[in-house]
């Protein structure tokens, strides 16, 4: 299935999840882009007390465009439609803040998480730009429907693609896509464009690790790992090199591709999409044997 054009709000409000299958499985690979959602319900722009620009602040904008090649070159891409604002799944299923909520929560509920200390917890309280995301607190029933018409479809998605892929080759490397706002304090000089995060070494072969980052240097980028990103919850989860299966967190610096200010595409997207088919092509192309724990 081609991966759609966005759809916001008042257009049909698509499945949680889209998959771009190749015609045949050729590589241990598999592409995740949990963050690129950008289907805002009416009910939850009904909620949120921010204008239709500010609630996308959070957005990993065009990231799935940025990978769409990936079934081109033998690879599944998975995506989330729903906005990372409205459900992370970057992290824990149920990492929510007892704060925004108009009654007590369950006792299991993960609510000391530093996530949700931030603020970013699977249902966010606020966006990047740090603009507090509702005009009043929520009902956990409601809540709790949500994650599982997102959270839970998005994850059972991805480990059916790892199992499959590790079905096949016997091994799998997740490719886990994101994109990284500019921080003010960071010269654009210096600051990376790409961040690859294996949690510090636990969740990915460094082999593989080590061939990300060659590629994109030599495509002339600034590369740097797990510095401020080692890998969110999928990475720590997911990755599990003793059990043959690894994940790589890709930021890519969102002034590569977009204006962060419009939530925009620039013209330079096309030559970043060249470079990263670019990178899947040789990742596809690689004996990955090594991946086999």
């Amino acid at each position: 299935m081609d991966l759609p054009l966005p759809v916001i709000a008042g257009q049909d409000r698509p499945g949680p999840v889209l998959i771009a299958r190749p015609s045949q499985q050729t590589a241990p690979l598999v592409f995740a882009s949990p963050h690129s959602g950008r289907f805002y319900p009416p009910e939850f722009l009904a909620e949120s007390r921010l204008d239709a620009l500010s609630v996308r602040r959070s957005e990993d904008s065009f990231v799935e465009e940025l990978f769409a090649a990936a079934p081109e070159y033998g690879a599944p891409l998975l995506a989330a439609t729903f906005p990372r604002v409205y459900c992370d799944a970057n992290r824990e299923a149920w990492e929510l803040d007892p704060g925004m909520f108009d009654g007590p929560l369950p006792p299991w509920v993960n609510s000391a998480s530093p996530r949700v200390g931030a603020g970013l917890g699977t249902i966010a309280r606020i966006v990047a730009s740090g603009e507090p995301v509702y005009q009043r607190r929520l009902s956990f029933p409601a809540v709790e429907t949500r994650i599982q018409r997102c959270w839970h479809p998005y994850h059972a998605a991805l480990a059916g693609l790892i199992a499959e892929t590790k079905a096949r080759f016997g091994c799998c490397l997740v490719i886990d896509c994101h994109s990284m706002p500019t921080h003010p304090l960071h010269p654009p000089q210096t600051a990376p464009d790409f961040v690859l995060g294996d949690a510090h070494g636990t969740a990915c072969a460094p082999r593989a690790v080590r061939m990300v980052e060659e590629v994109l240097a030599g495509l002339g980028y600034r590369v740097r790992r797990n510095d401020p990103y080692a890998g969110g919850y999928v990475t720590r989860h997911y990755g599990r090199p003793r059990e043959s299966v690894h994940v790589l967190q890709i930021e890519m610096a969102r002034a590569l591709y977009m204006n962060e200010a419009t939530i925009e595409r620039l013209p330079e997207m096309d030559s970043l999409r060249l470079d990263l088919t670019r990178l899947i092509a040789r990742l596809a192309a690689a004996d990955l044997g090594f991946l086999r724990g």
